[in-house]
């Protein structure tokens, strides 16, 4: 049970309630994290709107999905690896690729590289240093891109804590974490 309420479209504050409504268009329902959000209709528009903007952005829907399903896998967060393994395929993902990323692996190198960063990010809470950088840029990585991989592991641990701080249900198909060898 969630410790927070998962607010409806018409129990949530009249700000929140068009995002969810928007939400509702674009899943087809309202997930269960974005109506623990809802309560705040500064935090939904910040989280639906830092989806939008990086969904958009450089790095590709896929390797977004990616880095999603490794920081999901490494903070424990059954909410957000079911979400982003599910939207991750979407994306066109294999369920392989998908499995290699909850504990950072990829054939690819330049998506290797990514996912080694976004995690070095987490677990050394951002204590990163140049040749963390320069290993992205020599797996061909702009500055841009740098960048834009740094926000969407931020976002992602936003979802992330929202999802274990809150016990939000999970409403995707479950996954189950993995832990490194």
């Amino acid at each position: 049970m969630s410790r927070i309420p998962l607010v409806s479209i018409d129990t949530a504050p009249a700000a929140s309630q068009p995002i969810l409504q928007a939400i509702h268009g674009a899943f087809g329902v309202t997930p269960a994290m974005f109506r623990a959000v809802a309560n705040s209709p500064a935090a939904l528009s910040s989280m639906w709107n830092s989806f939008g903007a990086l969904g958009s952005g450089r790095l590709g829907a896929r390797l977004g999905e990616l880095i999603a399903v490794a920081v999901a896998n490494y903070n424990d967060c059954h909410y957000c690896l079911a979400a982003h393994t599910a939207l991750g395929r979407k994306a066109g993902a294999s369920s392989a690729e998908l499995s290699e990323a909850q504990q950072g692996r990829s054939d690819d190198p330049r998506t290797a590289a990514a996912l080694d960063f976004a995690l070095k990010v987490v677990s050394k809470r951002a204590q990163v240093d140049a040749a963390d950088v320069d290993a992205l840029r020599a797996a061909g990585f702009d500055d841009g891109e740098v960048v834009e991989l740094l926000a969407h592991v931020a976002l992602n641990l936003f979802t992330n804590y929202i999802n274990v701080a809150f016990d939000v249900p999970v409403d995707f198909p479950a996954v189950a974490l993995r832990k490194a060898a």
